[in-house]
């Protein structure tokens, strides 16, 4: 393990043992046969993919989730057994190491099955698909229609390929509109199993319709918040956040009424104040628009961002903290003592959603992992 002295004071402490937790608590609130593909997309959504995915197999998930291909082989090099879906687009030309590599992708067109039939035959192997349904969100996916019928009719019966799943997704607009695309997606189901086609997985349930509509979790779900802590409707679920993003003061100065601090100035003193510089900019996962507008939290109380946030560091106000010194940690969400720092609080002053939040944090912000209580394993992708 990495020495973690050795690694940058900006860090994200990621608590695995909570990720072991949530995923339990997710498995509790749906029906017992349902599946769980967690999603793991955008570095497990900052946590770390890799990390992610070997607590998420320990705990015997059913399926991996991701956005890209690429992502997909992080994940393979690592875990040669686990099924990873890749559920969004995948270009022609990257078909073949899909099937090399035995990763689910989704299509929603007869060229691409086509194409994976073909380097199933010479690679001797049948590869694994995932039909795309655009039942509203209008993003990606075949429209729940005759045609639609047709094309997937064609493609189960090219003899390279199988067709393990179909899947849409929910705009999650209102409960009506909800059931207007749970209702589309079923009829297109409906539809193909009048032509004897049916397929082994069928799933329309991200975290919140997962945890909001239990009729809708057929036979997998596929959660990506919720496993790492969050969820924006009422739920039994007591989850809890699995990252901490926290830094250390590396400078305090002194600065006069009328003095300002940063680019352009636009925060000018308005007093005597002390001023904190903290190694963390937006480049490490603070949102810009933070600045003069967020808090930090040093020694337990709210510490003001002053100035713009720069692309490695940021100061904040610290004048009223006493006994403030460098080294102090500062916490931008996440735990500090036994205070949870809500990332909901950072994200409604950004103007943003939680996970643009934690999908942020950089590749060079070293990842520290806790599990059973202490430091497990310390990451650094620049040091790697």
């Amino acid at each position: 393990m990495m020495d973690i002295n050795q690694v940058r004071p900006t860090r994200a402490i990621v608590n695995l043992d909570y990720l072991s937790h949530n995923f339990r608590e997710i498995r509790k609130d749906i029906p017992k046969e349902t599946r769980i593909c967690g999603v793991i997309k955008a570095n497990g959504y900052g946590h770390g993919a890799v990390k992610v995915a070997e607590t998420l197999i320990g705990e015997g998930i059913d399926y991996i989730g991701v956005a890209t291909l690429s992502e997909a082989l992080e994940i393979r090099k690592k875990f040669n057994e686990i099924p990873i879906l890749v559920m969004g687009y995948t270009p022609n030309e990257q078909l073949k190491s899909a099937v090399e590599r035995q990763i689910t992708i989704t299509i929603f067109s007869l060229e691409q099955g086509k194409i994976l039939s073909e380097e199933g035959l010479k690679l001797s192997k049948i590869p694994k698909v995932h039909i795309k349904i655009d039942t509203g969100f209008h993003r990606l996916g075949m429209r729940p229609n005759q045609e639609s019928i047709e094309v997937i009719k064609n493609i189960n019966e090219l003899k390279y390929i199988e067709i393990e799943g179909i899947f849409s997704h929910l705009a999650l607009k209102n409960e009506k509109e909800d059931y207007k695309q749970f209702n589309l997606f079923k009829k297109i189901i409906e539809e193909l199993e009048k032509e004897n086609i049916h397929i082994p997985i069928k799933h329309i349930c991200d975290s919140i319709a997962a945890a909001v509509y239990k009729e809708f979790c057929m036979d997998m779900i596929r959660p990506g918040a919720s496993l790492y802590g969050y969820i924006s409707r009422n739920t039994p679920m007591e989850l809890k956040p699995v990252m901490t993003l926290e830094t250390r003061i590396s400078s305090l100065i002194d600065i006069n009424e009328g003095e300002g601090v940063s680019y352009d100035y636009i925060f000018v003193a308005e007093r005597k104040t002390l001023v904190a510089t903290l190694p963390m900019g937006y480049s490490d996962g603070i949102p810009r628009s933070l600045s003069n507008n967020g808090y930090f939290y040093i020694k337990g109380q709210r510490s003001k961002i002053i100035g713009k946030i720069c692309m490695d560091q940021c100061m904040v106000d610290v004048t009223d903290i006493d006994n403030v010194e460098v080294g102090d940690i500062a916490t931008l969400y996440g735990y500090q003592g036994n205070e949870n720092i809500s990332l909901t609080d950072v994200a409604n002053l950004a103007d943003t959603n939680r996970n643009e939040i934690l999908s942020l944090v950089s590749r060079r912000v070293p990842r520290i992992y806790v599990k059973d209580g202490i430091i497990d394993d310390v990451l650094d992708y620049l040091l790697e």
